[in-house]
């Protein structure tokens, strides 16, 4: 590409923001989709070619450029911030016996009601909760004490399914995601390759590498190691945008977010157990 002396301002303006739009589109098929139309090697002459352009041309700077995700922001400690609605663990259970005890307790606290499950894998990863005001992303916060959570916003900037801006109608003027942070096994395994060829001990399994990747001062390093997230539930919201589950992953699919690819619902204890 020519020089900056040789480029139009209005050329460049018009050049960046198509490579932005394809940048986001490609994140979209790598991550979400998990079908990429380009190849590594492709995408990183994009982004190269990105970045370069918005560090000739800082008036065309933008937070919800995707090279933001990957700038190292360092800060000197976690801060706290409290949940605007308690986030809470989940119980587990590797009896039969006790699943169908939960089942029960459940049917009868409806006092007959038939309630619909929604059946779900668990992802292994750190649980995390994303605000957005006026479909801006304001701050992230890991589940902590389910009252108070770390503020680990700059490392969540680093991923790339994750929007600075959300792209929809009608959403409510706050609306919190949660979800779960991850670590794929592919990235796992080209972590600890690396880790092992700096001379550092490996990570004892994906979700530790996980952990330890959002507690990093360094939003650089988190960077590098590449994690995911998968959306399943909503914090605090000041207006419902939909009343189920189903309706929310229905959302969240308009939204181009990831979540479950594999859910079912089921009315009976039998079908739970297929």
């Amino acid at each position: 590409m020519a020089g900056k002396n040789q480029e139009h301002p209005n050329d460049v303006e018009a050049r960046i923001k198509v490579l932005r739009e394809t940048i986001r589109k490609h994140n979209h098929l790598y991550y979400t989709e998990a079908s990429p139309e380009i190849s590594d090697a492709e995408y990183d002459r994009l982004f190269a070619e990105l970045k370069r352009l918005e560090e000739a041309y800082p008036q065309y700077a933008s937070e919800d450029s995707p090279t933001r995700r990957i700038e190292g922001e360092v800060i000197s400690e976690f801060t706290q911030r409290p949940h605007g609605v308690p986030m809470l663990s989940l119980d587990n259970t590797y009896s039969e016996t006790e699943l169908h005890a939960f089942v029960t307790r459940v049917n009868r606290m409806l006092g007959g009601e038939q309630p619909v499950w929604h059946l779900e894998p668990k992802v292994d990863g750190v649980s995390i909760n994303i605000r957005y005001e006026g479909g801006k992303m304001r701050y992230a916060l890991t589940r902590g004490d389910g009252t108070r959570g770390d503020d680990v916003t700059h490392n969540i900037r680093t991923i790339r399914e994750v929007p600075q801006q959300l792209r929809g109608e009608d959403l409510p003027e706050v609306m919190e995601l949660r979800g779960e942070v991850y670590m794929s096994k592919a990235s796992f395994l080209r972590v600890n390759e690396e880790r092992q060829r700096e001379g550092l001990p490996p990570f004892a399994n994906p979700r530790n590498a996980c952990a330890g990747s959002l507690k990093q001062l360094d939003s650089s390093v988190t960077a590098r190691r590449r994690l995911s997230v998968v959306f399943y539930g909503l914090g605090e919201v000041s207006s419902r945008p939909c009343e189920s589950v189903s309706g929310l992953y229905r959302l969240l699919q308009k939204l181009g977010l990831p979540h479950p690819e594999f859910h079912r619902t089921a009315t009976t204890f039998a079908e739970i157990q297929e």
